[in-house]
């Protein structure tokens, strides 16, 4: 009986894990788990911000307006970027917002023109939506006429010119395809702002009510939506 006791309490204790350390030592102790695997997380997908996109790919060498605006060639251009927190590029022909690769290169005068000059006018108004640029130059300037849509142009060759729409006095981000939806106060000040600057010409429409100096500013048919604005071609 005392025999069978002890076998009893000792099956007892072996099951509570008080004894038992004699036979679990004739076996090897489990290896440890493996380390967890860990990998590098997937890259984030970002989206460019506007104001990487607002900047513009440095030419190859001095960009230059060969010949006339209305027969001429553009060596070195510059691409007005799609998008900045001033302007957002508007295709004339798509009549939708951004304005194809293709048809935004200018010399990096013009460019730099444009982006002091809406900046300022951006500075001036932050409540306001971004201004309209339109049509400039093609890559290498050359005819730009009815062959690439719309009423096509006779200038914007050398990349010289530039298309930037009038404000509109409800701030959607559409041309002003009628002289009534024209804010004609912004508009005057953002042509001072190009007469200021230097601009050469600045083309207006034949209903807009705009007025500037003779020598600069011209009215001229098919303009009563945005003005044309001409810089002098880069010294040298």
């Amino acid at each position: 009986m005392r025999v069978v006791a002890v076998a009893v309490v000792l099956l007892g204790l072996g099951a509570l894990g008080v004894v038992g350390a004699g036979s679990l030592a004739q076996a090897p102790p489990p290896p440890p788990p493996p380390p967890p695997v860990t990998t590098a997380p997937p890259p984030v997908a970002t989206t460019p911000t506007a104001t990487a996109l607002a900047q513009p790919v440095a030419p190859a060498g001095p960009s230059r307006a060969l010949g006339q605006p209305w027969h001429g060639k553009l060596v070195n251009g510059v691409e007005l970027p799609e998008v900045s927190a001033d302007w957002l590029t508007w295709d004339p022909v798509l009549k939708q917002i951004p304005n194809r690769p293709e048809r935004r290169f200018g010399t990096a005068k013009l460019i730099a023109t444009l982006r002091r000059v809406l900046a300022a006018f951006h500075a001036a108004h932050p409540e306001l939506p971004q201004v309209l640029i339109g049509d400039l130059s093609r890559p290498h300037g050359g005819i730009f006429d009815m062959r690439y849509g719309g009423l096509g142009h006779a200038s914007h060759q050398n990349g010289l010119d530039a298309d930037v729409y009038y404000p509109r006095a409800d701030h959607r981000l559409l041309a002003a395809y009628k002289p009534d939806l024209i804010d004609h106060a912004l508009a005057q000040e953002l042509l001072d702002r190009f007469v200021a600057a230097g601009a050469q010409y600045v083309f207006i429409g034949t209903r807009t009510g705009l007025r500037g100096p003779r020598k600069v500013v011209q009215v001229i048919a098919h303009h009563n939506d945005h003005m044309h604005v001409r810089i002098y071609p880069p010294r040298g």
